[in-house]
C-alpha cells in the first residue's frame, strides 16, 4: 500500500479487517530539524504503527546537523526533503504534532484529527557553532523521549 494512499483506500485497508496505521503530521516552521528528526524517529520507532510525514510552515532545507545527529543512531535522514504544508492541503490525519511554539500558531486545522500535539522544542540552529552539536543532540533526545511516550499511548489508550 502507497504510503499515501487516499483515505477511501484506509477505510477499505479497514474493511478488510487489517490494521491502519496512524497517520501522523510532524510540522515546525523551516520543516528542516527537529520536524525532520521526529519524522525519522517515528517511523524507526513506530514501525508498521504509523505512517509519519513532516512539513514546514516556511520550509527551507534538511539542517546536515540534523542528518547528522541522526546517523549518530543508525537513523538515515539524508533523503528526506523539506516540505511544505501545502503540500498536504486536503490530507486527513490522525494527529498532528508541532515542535515548535510559530508552528502551533500558524498551523492549519486539519478536519477529523483525534489529537493536536505541542512540544515547544528549542531550536537547536540558534546556538553558537561551538554548542550547536551538542545542541542538536539534545533536541534529538528530547524528542525521542515524548515520540517514545506518544507511541506507548497509542498501544494502551488507557494511560
Amino acid at each position: 500500500m502507497s504510503s499515501r494512499c487516499a483515505d477511501g483506500d484506509r477505510s477499505f485497508v479497514a474493511e478488510l479487517g487489517l490494521t491502519v496505521p496512524e497517520r501522523v503530521l510532524v510540522v515546525c516552521t523551516g520543516n528542516s530539524a527537529r520536524s525532520q528528526m521526529a519524522e525519522g524517529l517515528l517511523r524507526h520507532d513506530g514501525g508498521s504503527r504509523v505512517e509519519v510525514f513532516s512539513a514546514g510552515t516556511h520550509p527551507c532545507f534538511v539542517n546536515p546537523y540534523a542528518i547528522e545527529a541522526m546517523d549518530e543512531i543508525g537513523i538515515d535522514i539524508s533523503r528526506h526533503r523539506s516540505k511544505s504544508l501545502r503540500e498536504f492541503d486536503g490530507w486527513s490525519f490522525d494527529f498532528v504534532i508541532t515542535v515548535c511554539d510559530s508552528a502551533r500558531e500558524s498551523c492549519p486545522v486539519f478536519p477529523g484529527v483525534k489529537g493536536r500535539i505541542h512540544w515547544s522544542i528549542e531550536d537547536p540552529s540558534f546556538v553558537s557553532e561551538e554548542e550547536r552539536v551538542k545542541a542538536f543532540r539534545a533536541a534529538r533526545d528530547e524528542l525521542r523521549a515524548r515520540l517514545g511516550g506518544f507511541l506507548a499511548e497509542l498501544n494502551d489508550p488507557s494511560q
